[in-house]
């Protein structure tokens, strides 16, 4: 009898080791209020009776229910075990939802993340799955907006900043020395949905390179990031008329982009350049119909095209629960190969968020964008008010 109670006792003291090791966390946020969309304009939309792109009045305006606007609503699960001598095991999964119908976004379980690697102080972390790019994690912490607030946010001029995620990507992360970390991936297919650009052989799908420097160093911040793609032999272009034109796979969308923000305590002060040549990474959609919604496109490649991307912004903290913010974009493209014109885009935006508590908070924000897509005379403004509560 005492046997037994003694190798109770030493398995339940082994198993209390055991749950100290490893930990796994439930989480997630839900974001929802009421917004205000107008649109103004025409812009090219493909006829659904010829098949082809002629230009379109998209005029319009809408008031109801936005989601995930300061940030996208999701649940999740991760992880992490202790296997010894400093290194631990890890894991994320991370699914998207719409809180205004309670659907799954991104058309997948864990559409924002799924992930396995492992991590030691000493040499880093590496991670295997479906994750958020080097330049979507260092710009978003430059971007007044931190990557959200649809057109307002940094990623509306720098395509690969609008949180670009990548399907079978292996990511490493350095640790952190003397304020510096890299971090560099490499995607063997960014899309496996996207039935164009995925095959058997490696060459049949779209590949892509993530790579970034940055120094955080007290109040100043310094992020050097670099995104490229590599079309797919299946890979196709949409003309001007609409026709699919199959792509020569030579054509290479890059993004080299670099960004500083400086914090004053009361007031943080923000700036990215960045230039982006032969297409476009994921495209800051119009909340309209059709085509037209989509005129950036995702994964587009445009031979050629060149554009260099300008953003300034401010942060300015009016207590310790509220915070006032804002940002000028302003993109040059060379030429209207991307979306059939090459107008000048500017984008300026206003936010605000007051934080009732340390997981709950209200958020109002206002963007203005005129020649959008670079379309001559298109504008969209976009505003709303909301609350994001975390769990």
């Amino acid at each position: 009898m005492k046997k037994t109670l003694l190798a109770a006792a030493i398995l339940a003291s082994l198993t209390g080791v055991a749950q100290a090791e490893t930990s796994v966390t439930l989480y997630g946020i839900i974001d929802a209020g009421i917004g205000y969309n107008k649109i103004s304009g025409t812009a090219p939309a493909i006829d659904r009776a010829s098949g082809k792109t002629q230009n379109v009045d998209v005029s319009g305006s809408r008031i109801g229910m936005i989601n995930g606007v300061q940030s996208g609503s999701r649940w999740g699960l991760k992880g992490s075990e202790d296997l010894g001598d400093g290194l631990r095991a890890m894991f994320q999964l991370e699914s998207g939802f719409d809180s205004s119908n309670g659907n799954n976004t991104l058309d997948r379980l864990f559409g924002r993340q799924a992930t396995v690697g492992l991590a030691n102080d000493a040499w880093g972390s590496v991670e295997f799955g479906r994750q958020a790019t080097v330049g979507s994690n260092f710009l978003a912490e430059i971007d007044p907006f931190a990557a959200s607030f649809t057109q307002a946010n940094i990623g509306t001029g720098l395509s690969a900043a609008n949180t670009m995620r990548w399907d079978n990507m292996v990511l490493y992360r350095s640790p952190w020395m003397d304020g510096f970390q890299f971090a560099a991936g490499y995607s063997f297919n960014v899309d496996s949905d996207d039935g164009n650009q995925t095959g058997f052989r490696t060459a049949d799908n779209a590949r892509g390179i993530t790579a970034g420097l940055r120094y955080v160093e007290g109040p100043l911040n310094v992020s050097l990031t670099y995104d490229q793609l590599n079309s797919s032999n299946g890979a196709y272009a949409t003309s001007k008329d609409g026709r699919r034109v199959p792509l020569d796979n030579d054509i290479t969308p890059r993004q080299y982009a670099l960004a500083v923000s400086y914090d004053l305590e009361v007031l943080k002060l923000a700036a990215a350049y960045g230039r982006t040549t032969d297409g476009w990474f994921v495209g800051q959609d119009l909340p309209t119909d059709g085509s037209a919604s989509d005129l950036f496109g995702t994964y587009r490649y445009a031979d050629g095209f060149k554009a260099n991307s300008y953003m300034l912004g401010a942060t300015l903290r009016l207590d310790g629960a509220s915070n006032l913010f804002g940002s000028w974009q302003h993109v040059s493209p060379s030429n209207d190969l991307l979306t059939g014109d090459d107008a000048k885009m500017n984008v300026w935006s206003v936010g605000y968020t007051y934080d009732l508590s340390k997981r709950t908070s209200l958020y109002a924000y206002g963007s203005y964008g005129k020649n959008y897509a670079f379309i001559n005379g298109l504008k969209s403004t976009a505003g709303g008010v909301g609350m994001r509560h975390l769990f």
